[in-house]
């Protein structure tokens, strides 16, 4: 089973009405968003399968050493710190990226699940690196954020991957049990966007299972990094309008030891508003 595709099968459901909206914000804006669909000669929407998105990702993704033009500074420019700390593009995970932001500019498919799923990650590490640095410490940069190069940096990934998978569906589960409605809409979507029985089998288990916050929070314990990118995941994934779901974010962050000011810069990123 492959969670970068089970990732991107999140991505590609919606999550919440505020996703995409959120998403677009941690990379700068629309602004920066349709500068990147000019670049690639046309309007930010494409009703074809792939389109923009297996665009982005085929450019980006042999873009290493730079030879990704424009395209690739501009994207390696919306990590702010992040890009700066790993040396620019070389040692970016750009392809998962362009395919992201080709999801966000209106470009879709099948085959972008897996590489959706990367792109959530380096995302996520780069909201947690400059969340980070902004509030004073001296991270690392996530796992997610850079190409993995070893068998190790492979199964780190994985593994995060997974985490911040169950992450999101925790964070869903935070004003009480998901409802009938919501699990139809969720099961139709992966099943349109092609998602195997034993993925889409393996996410109702963490749907319907009870929720797991301590767990979640002792996977996490002692890196910082990861606790910051499980944050900006649940982030992502809920509306945030509810009582009980701020409850369950000030929950979470005061089990992730993330300090107010790390937790604040993450939300400013996805341009949510602090109560």
């Amino acid at each position: 089973m492959n969670i970068a595709e089970l990732l991107g099968a999140m991505v590609q459901t919606g999550m919440s009405p505020s996703s995409s909206d959120r998403m677009r914000n941690s990379l700068g804006g629309g602004s920066v968003l349709d500068s990147l669909a000019g670049m690639l000669g046309g309007t930010s929407q494409k009703d074809d399968a792939g389109g923009i998105g297996e665009a982005l990702s085929g450019m980006l993704g042999g873009a290493r050493g730079g030879s990704g033009g424009g395209i690739s500074e501009v994207l390696s420019g919306m990590l702010g710190e992040a890009g700066r700390a790993v040396g620019g593009n070389k040692n970016l995970a750009l392809g998962g990226l362009g395919a992201l932001v080709g999801s966000l500019l209106g470009g879709g498919g099948k085959s972008l699940g897996g590489a959706l799923g990367g792109g959530l990650m380096a995302l996520l590490g780069t909201m947690a690196f400059n969340a980070l640095v902004g509030g004073g410490q001296k991270p690392q940069v996530p796992v997610g954020l850079l190409e993995p190069e070893t068998e190790a940096q492979k199964k780190e990934l994985e593994q995060n991957s997974e985490l911040i998978l169950r992450a999101m569906i925790n964070a869903i589960k935070a004003d009480g049990e998901v409802d009938q409605d919501e699990i139809n809409r969720i099961t139709g979507k992966l099943k349109g966007i092609g998602v195997d029985p034993e993925a889409q089998r393996y996410l109702m288990t963490l749907i319907q299972q009870p929720m797991e916050t301590e767990r979640l929070i002792a996977a996490a314990r002692g890196q910082s990094e990861l606790a910051a990118q499980i944050y900006g995941a649940s982030l992502l994934a809920i509306e945030v309008d509810t009582p009980a779901e701020r409850k369950y974010l000030d929950r979470l962050a005061a089990g992730l030891n993330l300090s107010p000011r790390v937790t604040g810069r993450i939300q400013e990123q996805v341009g949510l508003q602090q109560a």
